[in-house]
């Protein structure tokens, strides 16, 4: 049983446990996650502006593209740091916060929170997943600078790393399919509630009932509105008014005392929608494991064909002496990928979550089309005919990612 007479903690560490800080972390870092956890709108604003640029610097002039995909990964990275402030943030807020003012997380969210959470190894796994697929590009066009033979050693490591790290994600979740992303997805922080001394400054002096509003509207014809407040001469005292708090950007409502927020009303035609969009779902309350269901037999092969399929092309691709032409590298790939999707059990695609990650794995199968001897030999000469009837600004921005796809492996990865 807990001593309910300890002596209270001073509030610096207080404070700094609550903020999720280590007491070893320089202070410079400290403000710099304070300023995260505060403006979590305007950080992803600014991230998205940073990977606009990306799209359009290739060609623009010599290294382009290294420079192009060095601000991408260093985005994408700094994306990672921040999303786990945010989730730290998010959970240890204490706001009072009811069940219908948030959005409730997709099954996504849930499944990657609850493996992240309770498997310290699946977390570790998982940055590293993240993180070699966030830089795999700049490390090829890096090991290509060192020659042909340096790159494709490179290649090979990195789609290793990938195999392996999922497998050991296959294998931590007891066989169950390996999502994408492994990391749950950044989610938005809820809004502080006002402090009760500020309720005044968000809020409108109302009110009670008409007599009042009359009373006061005489008061202030007169000159006299102060006094008559002080006087009582309106019959009533300062506690008959009441702080209306104005409505946020969605119409939603704030409680001034509790700061807890209610939704705006439904549009008189869309009650009905309005009203299923609020029912709980029985995957809404289905436990985390069940989100997914475990592979057995020739649906657990099937998981396992679909990790090693880039590794076996990069592999068969790099062992090839011409590598843009030749057929057997790529058609190994392909022949890998489709025995993986034709042995799959197609019961297990029972849930939200299962159909929506074998129906991303399906449209990712367009990537083959960009790659290897398909695209040499087929591809490139659609994209060139397409190119060729676009105004002069867009196709030079697609001769520019041509040049990609052609050169390096990665870029067209999925």
């Amino acid at each position: 049983m807990p001593n309910l007479h300890s002596s209270t903690p001073s509030p610096q560490p207080e404070r700094a446990r609550a903020k999720g800080a280590s007491p070893m972390q320089p202070r410079w870092l400290r403000m710099y996650d304070d300023f995260i956890t505060k403006n979590a709108h305007q950080v992803s604003q600014i991230e998205s502006t940073l990977r606009s640029l990306t799209y359009i610097i290739p060609g623009r002039f010599r290294d382009a593209e290294i420079a192009s995909e060095s601000i991408h990964s260093g985005v994408q990275l700094l994306s990672l740091y921040h999303d786990t402030l945010l989730r730290r943030a998010v959970a240890l807020s204490k706001l009072p916060l009811p069940s219908f003012s948030r959005v409730p997380p997709s099954p996504h969210s849930r499944y990657t929170r609850f493996w992240a959470l309770r498997s310290a190894l699946y977390r570790r796994v998982a940055y590293v997943l993240q993180i070699v697929s966030y830089v795999e590009l700049l490390c090829e066009m890096a090991a290509k600078r060192r020659g042909e033979r340096m790159r494709w050693h490179v290649v090979v490591l990195l789609e290793a790393i990938k195999a392996v790290c999922k497998l050991l994600l296959l294998r931590i979740t007891k066989s169950r399919p390996v999502v994408t992303p492994v990391l749950p997805e950044r989610e938005p922080l809820p809004e502080e509630p006002p402090e009760e001394g500020e309720e005044a400054e968000f809020g409108v002096w109302e009110e009670e009932d008409d007599e009042d509003r009359n009373g006061v509207a005489a008061a202030s014809a007169n000159g006299h509105t102060t006094h008559a407040h002080a006087n009582g001469a309106v019959g009533h005292d300062a506690s008959s008014y009441k702080v209306r708090p104005q409505l946020g950007p969605n119409g939603e409502w704030t409680m001034p005392r509790t700061g807890m927020s209610l939704p705006s009303l439904p549009a008189p035609g869309d009650t009905s929608g309005y009203l299923l969009a609020r029912v709980l779902t029985a995957d809404d309350i289905k436990p985390a494991t069940k989100l997914l269901n475990r592979l057995q037999g020739s649906a657990q092969a099937a998981e396992i064909l679909h990790i090693l399929a880039p590794l076996v092309f990069a592999v068969a691709l790099a062992r090839s002496k011409d590598k843009r032409r030749a057929w057997t590298p790529w058609l190994l790939g392909v022949g890998v990928e489709l025995a993986a999707r034709q042995l799959r059990d197609r019961g297990l695609r029972t849930t939200p979550l299962e159909r929506e990650e074998w129906s991303r794995r399906g449209w990712a199968m367009g990537w083959w089309v960009m790659r290897g001897a398909f695209y040499e030999n087929v591809t490139k000469g659609v994209v060139a005919g397409v190119r060729g009837r676009m105004p002069r600004l867009l196709a030079g921005i697609l001769e520019d990612y041509e040049y990609l796809w052609e050169n390096y492996y990665f870029s067209t990865s999925s």
